[in-house]
């Protein structure tokens, strides 16, 4: 009697007065009764306790739970063991205790609260949910986790409106298969529309992992058709048994839909539609020591537009390729790529014949590198073999070309201590000069199937071919030059300013084009401008402006600027334009806080997201904005924008966006 207390390993109990049979190891409480079970807490006016099996029940009771912090009170708790308890007639919340008059945002109230531990679940019978003190949602019978451990269950429902399906409804179910697998299984009701079937299952195990996604729309109401689309991901290693072979590696990636406009219909479903071109590809892949080879199969599903049209990209079925490359071999670089490549494609839009390519493509570099700066002769010869379906305009059924190229790169690096604004810095002086040299071999007469002009910027600007893929490779007798400037922390290598430019000067002009293309003329290519200030770790600018010397004016330029001042405060404007194009847009996006706006920084505001949205976090509530607009100054309209707000109470979240694509 008096302050009473028990003990036992894992469990503290304390009372007014205790009474221990110790003959049957049953404990009566009476009066402020508190026991700690590994971490729960307990609180009531009296109740009786079998120790050894942790059996018996306490009256009116208040509890709360280490895992989540999820607490609440009853007429009555009955104890089952270590890991079960039924409450009776009490409420359930995460909404961390408040001094004062204190109501949580969310409560459960239930005629009965069934807590099992060992299962990790909580089932409720004649249950109802309150927000904000308002009875929402009668539950005769409910399961809920009482922690962050996965497990199955509905999930919080999603609810959308636009301007083509209407009112969106969408509420998953969280499938738990196995700790290595699990699926969502998500019913959605669109009212222009109808009813929408989607599901996700993923799978990961010691040699592959991957991911199906899938939808079925049967019958929609806008289009008159039923609508489906699938998505595979597939990616893993397969061991052949034969030791001298070893593994394989396998991918699939699989993508397809049921019609030209699905990409507009259903924009969110599945996988993130941002193009028309679907890729359906599948390969297998084996390398050991220096060689590798693969074996690919791709066919593109392309949704079609009426009114605007696309060039679909060729199918490569199949396609194989090997390689072969050493790397410091005596100082020496080599490689040798192998691809054979059968193109087939929709005559109506590619307008030219099928093909089989062949194509070697060799290079030896001996690089020479120092602290100080390095020297790099290259040379290299592509080879590429056609075969066609059908003549050419010249009357040709096949075509070949062999091509050397011959390049000399090398660059120095100059260093000093220097000091600017007060600041010790470590500048360098990079000047950096290539020469690249490939004969001219007319190829106006080859079909172009994979090759596309690379963009000029500060990394294409050295490079030895101007196009992607081996249908075109271009003329070159040009040098280019560039110089780079820099000041680096001395302590941490930080860069903290960069300063570069670069331009081309062609001793011939450029006669190999693009179907389509123009040549150009021997002289100066534009002058390519950067420079790069992060002077403060909460601020960073980078621009790049392209530069015409004939007319004097530029012809792309790009300004980003970005300020982040602490944990989720990202504010980034940019600004780019292209004369050519008659192209100028503005970007501006943002990660913010808002309650910082009108309350000043707070300490909880810098946590993590996961720790934020814990259990038992203070029910204060923060606001939170992200926004991206992207506004076109040439037409003078927004071409795609997103604004999301959330509230963070703590023990529930809630998001509202708005896009317009």
């Amino acid at each position: 009697e008096g302050n009473a207390e028990l003990r036992r390993p894992g469990m503290t109990a304390r009372g007014d007065r205790i009474v221990h049979d110790q003959t049957t190891g049953v404990a009566t409480f009476d009066g402020h009764v508190q026991v700690n079970q590994e971490g729960d807490r307990y609180s009531a006016t009296e109740g009786r306790l079998q120790m050894d099996a942790f059996e018996g029940f306490f009256l009116r009771p208040s509890y709360q739970f280490l895992d989540n912090g999820g607490h609440g009170q009853a007429e009555r708790i009955d104890f089952l063991g270590p890991d079960r308890a039924t409450v009776l007639h009490g409420d359930y919340t995460t909404c961390r205790r408040e001094d004062g008059d204190w109501r949580p945002d969310w409560i459960l109230r239930a005629d009965r609260l069934d807590i099992d531990r060992e299962e990790d679940e909580g089932r409720a019978q004649g249950a109802v949910l309150e927000f904000k003190g308002v009875p929402i949602l009668p539950l005769p019978s409910m399961s809920f986790p009482l922690s962050e451990r996965r497990r199955s269950g509905w999930l919080p429902p999603t609810i959308g409106l636009d301007n083509k399906s209407g009112l969106d409804l969408a509420v998953p179910y969280y499938w738990n298969i196995a700790p290595n697998r699990d699926a969502t299984l998500t019913p959605q009701v669109m009212l222009r529309r109808g009813f929408n079937a989607m599901g996700e299952f993923r799978y990961m195990e010691s040699n592959y992992k991957g991911r199906v996604d899938a939808s079925y729309m049967p019958n929609d109401r806008l289009r008159d058709r039923d609508r489906w689309s699938l998505f595979v991901r597939h990616d893993g290693t397969l061991d052949t048994g034969v030791q001298a072979i070893g593994p394989l590696n396998v991918g699939l990636n699989l993508n397809r839909v049921s019609d030209n406009d699905y990409w507009r219909d259903f924009n969110r479903t599945g996988q993130a539609l941002t193009t028309r071109l679907l890729a359906n590809d599948a390969a297998v892949r084996w390398s050991s020591g220096d060689f590798s080879l693969s074996a690919r199969a791709l066919k593109w599903q392309t949704l079609q537009d009426v009114a605007a049209p696309i060039v679909p990209p060729y199918d490569r079925m199949p396609q194989l390729t090997g390689r072969w490359a050493r790397v410091n071999d005596n100082g020496f670089d080599y490689s040798m790529d192998l691809d054979y490549t059968r193109f087939r494609g929709d005559r109506a839009y590619t307008l030219q014949p099928n093909a089989d390519r062949g194509l070697l493509q060799a290079q030896i570099s001996r690089p020479f590198t120092r602290p100080w700066g390095f020297f790099t002769p290259k040379a290299q010869l592509h080879a590429t073999s056609y075969q066609f379906d059908s003549a050419l305009a010249n009357g040709a059924t096949s075509a070949s070309r062999v091509l050397p190229t011959f390049s000399l790169d090398g660059g120095l690096v100059f260093e000093r201590d220097a000091s600017y604004l007060g600041r010790a810095f470590r500048q360098t002086l990079e000047p950096r000069l290539m020469y690249v040299y490939t004969p001219y071999r007319d190829q106006s007469l080859i079909p172009n199937y994979d090759s596309g002009l690379y963009d000029f910027n500060f990394a294409t600007i050295w490079a030895e071919n101007s196009f992607a893929g081996h249908d075109r490779v271009v003329d070159n007798n040009l040098v280019t030059a560039g110089l780079t400037t820099r000041l680096l922390d001395p302590e941490s290598g930080v860069e903290a300013v960069r300063l570069a430019v670069a331009q081309r000067y062609r001793f011939s002009g450029q006669q190999v084009v693009l179907p389509g293309g123009t040549p150009t003329s021997p002289g100066w290519s534009d002058i390519m401008l950067g420079a790069g200030l992060n002077w403060d770790p909460r601020w960073s600018f980078e621009t790049v402006l392209q530069y015409n010397p004939d007319t004097r004016r530029s012809t792309r330029t790009t300004v980003h600027a970005r300020w982040s001042p602490g944990p989720f405060r990202t504010l980034g404007v940019a600004y780019r334009r292209e004369r050519d194009l008659n192209s100028e847009s503005i970007d501006v996006g943002w990660q913010w806080p808002l309650n910082a706006l009108w309350s000043g920084s707070r300490p909880e505001l810098d946590r993590a997201p996961a720790a934020r949205a814990g259990g038992g976090s203070s029910c204060s509530g923060q606001w939170y904005s992200v926004g991206r607009l992207n506004y076109s100054l040439s037409d003078r309209k927004v071409v795609d924008a997103v604004l999301g707000f959330e509230y963070d109470a703590g023990c529930w979240i809630g998001r509202i966006v708005l896009e317009q694509l």
